[in-house]
């Protein structure tokens, strides 16, 4: 034994073994990085060291919606003392397109530019004022081609990036035929900039055989790898990407990172120097891809009850110019065009349509926040048309038992706990009581109206691209009992690496402060998946349970064999190891295993059961579960100027057991909060040439304090474990509280509707600024003007 360790008597280790674990899973440990966060001490790309003769890249963007290039002179860029090097595609060694799934995306606009902000040509300099002063002097040529800037347009063209994919159950034509009530509409939903604070941002080294080890600011470390490899006609193994935290991702870093960390990696080939890229906020903002907007027609037949009989709905997603990752996104939102409720009779058409903007990508949802915001806008135009309490009819949709549990692609709805869920929110935010008052007190306020919304979610949680739902880690336990953690998740903020840490503390019953988590590696855990679609905790989790589970049994085998004892004998508590009657400390556990020859490092590995999913037949289980959650939101509007507030918002939210509640708690507040923004404050203005004019927080209003609501009160399920077999029976929470968000908008519709006395459905695309609520109040005012409140179904319609 070394004679280091502290020497604690029998009695002391048998104390400190009945004591409880403080930092394991279920325990609300303070995120890893939380105080480099808020003191400045975390180091992002933009804060690491740079190399001796580093260059600074700046792109020069397509100042054209969609033309052609006729020339491109760059000799005017190298006029600038301490340019090195412009590029443009020629310059690529290897492959130029970077699609993520499908081709489409050029690294640079090889003979034409298809939308403003396309990279034409990068300059690499010694200062970014350099190389954006120079970028600037190149000369280019272009002969203007008709663009396609509206989704409506693209749509009735047939103008898309992909085919489109169909989900049927039962006979909706016949459905509609026969139905009691029958409603035709449209409605537009909006995009969303991801506004991460820190904005793309690679640093790329060169190293002495030909590849480049990369620092960047990516949710999808491998596939960066593998573009840049392929740009420069390497193999994978030459490519090392680092990746310790981004300051923030929503999904607009798990493709469109990959843009500037291949311009750094081909002019670190081509100039032999280290190079990095940050983009300015205009040029993010112009460059990169938003949210998908969508254009949502829908065709509903019901009963007298509110019941829906049949349903065809067209979801048409703005995928801008290229596929990216389009397909898997349309194909989310047909998945959650049911949210929570029963299609019995159902003809769901996704539409990936082509517009001359940038490739609209990956955002927190990916494509189910625009399904779930289409069914929802349903479910209140039933009830407007009624005379009903939105969520009256919401309740009577809802998925039920038996034939009423299967979803129009045949998954089976398990473990529904929706109807539990929304009577508790009832009772607890006095859903009745607060629905009477504020009826009350819109019938005697002219110019304040109220609005009242109990909307649901039901999100199912795993990557739909079913080889995804894999994921590695790597564990070293050291001859000190320190414990070194390596996983292919990427921390973003949203806690990821407490989480696992608090799963490997459980596994060895160890302090958390034992182990130190580094950044994610291409070179420790190869073949990673992105860290989206809420599965960052789940996959990454598990395997790295796998590989502490690993160790642990061979450390018990171990022990057995040593000690002449029976496994049952053999136990881990609190950072101590208690084998029959004798007490050890972890330390002197892990000591003994090295002494003796006992690996102890070991990989994991896990992959997603269960889900699978026919396209051909459009039928499956894409999701291993579904996580569920319902917001209660009162809010307050000014009827004449549109002016809203949000008074209070009741949210009750399904995690399963949660491995780390207060991690969690704050990822339900900020998700509603940025769903609610998505909703409300934050508008995409393009000009009439396919310019983006919200290019900064001058013109683009995320939500700010002052746009939270008054009275917020946020709760966990508790008590309630994840039936399938996830990491200690937790679920998903980064997505799925997004949604709650949609009570806010529908809180904003159910105060204008209160002008039409309930019985007309204010016409509110999303995002429903003032502006647009102020249009809907003057459509509802004039139609209350024309037409008698009881007979208006015909401008519902």
């Amino acid at each position: 034994m070394s004679n280091h360790l502290p020497i604690k008597s029998q009695e002391e280790l048998a104390a400190l073994f009945r004591q409880d674990i403080a930092t394991g899973v279920g325990k609300s440990v303070k995120h890893e990085s939380a105080a480099k966060h808020v003191s400045g001490e975390a180091v992002y790309v933009d804060d690491r060291l740079e190399f001796p003769n580093q260059l600074h890249v700046y792109a020069r963007l397509s100042d054209r919606a969609h033309a052609r290039i006729l020339s491109i002179d760059t000799a005017p860029c190298y006029q600038f003392p301490g340019v090195a090097i412009a590029i443009t595609a020629k310059d690529v060694p290897g492959k130029l397109d970077i699609g993520a799934v499908a081709a489409g995306d050029p690294l640079l606009a090889d003979g034409k530019v298809e939308y403003v902000g396309q990279v034409v040509l990068a300059v690499a300099a010694d200062s970014l004022e350099t190389a954006r002063k120079a970028a600037q002097a190149a000369i280019i040529e272009y002969e203007d081609l008709e663009p396609v800037l509206d989704v409506v347009e693209a749509y009735r063209r047939q103008h898309y990036v992909l085919e489109p994919h169909q989900h049927k159950r039962g006979d909706s034509a016949a459905a509609l035929a026969r139905a009691k009530h029958r409603l035709q509409g449209s409605l537009h939903i909006g995009g969303q900039e991801h506004f991460y604070l820190e904005t793309q941002i690679s640093s790329v080294l060169p190293t002495e055989d030909g590849g480049m080890y990369v620092y960047t600011s990516t949710q999808n470390p491998t596939e960066v790898q593998k573009l840049i490899a392929e740009v420069l006609g390497v193999p994978m193994n030459k490519i090392v990407i680092d990746m310790r935290r981004m300051g923030g991702g929503f999904g607009g870093k798990e493709t469109q990172a990959a843009g500037p960390a291949c311009l750094c990696a081909v002019i670190a080939r081509l100039t032999g120097r280290p190079t990095k890229m940050r983009l300015p906020r205009m040029e993010d903002m112009t460059m990169t891809g938003k949210r998908h907007p969508f254009y949502v027609e829908y065709d509903i037949g019901f009963d007298d009850d509110g019941l829906l009989h049949g349903i065809e709905l067209q979801l048409a997603g703005n995928c801008g110019y290229s596929p990216d990752l389009s397909g898997s996104i349309v194909d989310r939102a047909m998945f959650h065009a049911d949210n929570a409720y029963f299609l019995e009779n159902a003809t769901i058409t996704g539409l990936r349509c082509k517009t001359n903007t940038a490739s609209n990508t990956a955002y927190r949802g990916f494509g189910g926040p625009q399904g779930m915001v289409a069914i929802e806008e349903i479910m209140e135009v039933i009830a407007r048309h009624l005379g009903k309490d939105p969520l009256e009819v919401r309740k009577l949709n809802y998925y039920g038992k038996d034939e009423r549990n299967v979803t129009h692609y045949y998954q089976t709805v398990e473990h529904n706990m929706l109807a539990e869920m929304t009577a508790e929110l009832e009772a607890s935010a006095e859903y009745a009581r607060r629905r009477e008052e504020i009826r009350a007190f819109n019938a005697t306020s002219p110019v304040l109206r109220k609005g009242l919304a109990l909307t649901p979610v039901k999100f199912g949680i795993s990557f739909t691209a079913t080889f995804l739902n894999q994921a590695g880690a790597l564990i070293h336990v050291y001859t000190d009992g320190s414990i070194h953690l390596n996983h292919g998740g990427t921390e973003m903020g949203q806690g990821l690496n407490t989480k696992v840490a608090q799963v490997v503390a459980q596994v060895f019953s160890v302090d958390i402060s034992r182990i130190q988590i580094t950044a994610t590696n291409t070179d420790k855990v190869p073949n990673t998946s992105p860290t989206a679609a809420s599965s960052g905790a789940d996959l990454n989790g598990m395997a790295a349970k796998n590989a502490a589970e690993t160790i642990k049994k061979r450390l018990v085998d171990f022990l057995v064999g040593h000690f002449r004892v029976t496994e049952e004998d053999v136990e881990f508590r609190n950072g101590q190891v208690r084998v029959r009657e004798q007490y050890l400390s972890f330390e002197e556990v892990i000591q003994l295993a090295y002494f003796n020859q006992i690996s102890l490092s070991a990989t994991g590995f896990y992959r997603t059961p269960k889900i699978y999913y026919d396209r051909d037949k459009a039928r499956g289980r894409p999701f291993y579960y579904y996580a569920y959650g319902v917001a209660c939101v009162e809010t307050i509007v000014d009827t004449l100027t549109g002016e809203y507030r949000m008074l209070r918002a009741d949210i009750l939210h399904d995690v399963g057991a949660s491995l780390n509640p207060a991690i969690d708690i704050g990822q339900v507040e900020g998700a509603f909060v940025q769903g609610m923004g998505w909703l409300t404050t934050e508008e995409l203005v393009w000009n009439d040439k396919g310019k983006l004019l919200t290019n900064g927080p001058a013109s683009y209003k995320i939500p700010a304090i002052a746009d939270m609501p008054i009275d917020l009160r946020v709760r966990l399920v508790e008590n309630r474990k994840n039936p399938e077999q996830t990491v200690f029976h937790s679920k998903a929470v980064g997505e799925p509280p997004f949604m709650l968000g949609i009570a806010a908008w529908c809180a904003l519709k159910d105060a204008v509707a209160s002008l039409g006395d309930y019985r007309l459905h204010p016409r509110l695309d999303a995002p429903a600024t003032p502006e647009r609520v102020l249009m809907a109040i003057q459509q509802i005012r004039a139609a209350t003007r024309q037409v008698a409140v009881p007979a208006l179904d015909e401008v519902n319609a």
